[in-house]
């Protein structure tokens, strides 16, 4: 019965840490959806602004 438990458990936790790894790993910043004129003037002013050395 304990062995069952534990298996029980050990399945649990592969299960969670897969749910965890896919929901982390997944999309960046760029994930393909369109993107707008004024997304991307605000996305190079973001750049701009952190290419500014000082």
């Amino acid at each position: 019965m304990l062995w069952l438990i534990l298996e029980a458990c050990a399945a649990f936790f592969v299960l969670v840490f897969i749910v965890w790894w896919t929901m982390f790993s997944g999309r960046k910043e760029h994930d393909g959806r369109p993107v707008s004129a004024k997304q991307k003037e605000q996305q190079q002013a973001r750049e701009t602004t952190d290419s500014d050395p000082r």
